[in-house]
């Protein structure tokens, strides 16, 4: 199975916040950003794998600062690392000044995926190659996110979380 460079995911969509988009107060559901981050993110791992995907979870969300109506959102996703059959990504969101052009993050989530196959179940996926320090940081902390999660879930004996270890050693 070919390898894939975590560019090679790089998803990226552009939206205007419609009055239908928004809340009482005029700004973006929570809940319509989250169906974004889902789209986007769905794009990024079919991207890796080349298989169909489906989300496993929501594993983080961070609404930091409400987004208005009118305004221009950007949603980036890149896979951060894949594992067996799943893929975590990372959804950063920015919203455009109209009159500057300047970007400002306002939110980001992480989500896993897992490629299915035709019978809906989990499918091997290739290797991630990050390059960045960026993508090298988060494809770090993305295993670590996973020890966490299966140690909470009773799946991994906290003894043999080898990178939590070196957080805490």
């Amino acid at each position: 199975m070919k390898k894939r460079k975590a560019i090679e995911t790089l998803s990226i969509a552009t939206k205007v916040v419609l009055p239908n988009d928004t809340n009482t107060l005029g700004n973006l559901f929570g809940g319509e950003l989250l169906a974004w981050m889902d789209v986007i993110a769905s794009v990024s791992a079919q991207r890796h794998c080349r298989r169909v995907v489906v989300t496993a979870s929501v594993n983080h969300v961070s609404f930091k600062k409400p987004i208005k109506e009118a305004s221009i959102v950007t949603l980036e996703a890149k896979v951060s690392r894949s594992f067996y059959s799943s893929m975590e990504i990372i959804i950063d969101v920015y919203v455009e000044n109209q009159v500057t052009g300047i970007r400002e993050k306002c939110n980001d989530a992480i989500y896993t995926f897992v490629a299915v196959d035709q019978n809906g179940g989990p499918i091997q996926v290739p290797e991630l190659i990050p390059e960045s320090d960026e993508e090298k940081e988060r494809f770090i902390a993305a295993l670590r996110r996973k020890q966490l999660s299966l140690i909470l879930a009773g799946k991994m004996e906290p003894s043999e979380a080898s990178e939590l270890k070196r957080i805490f050693n």
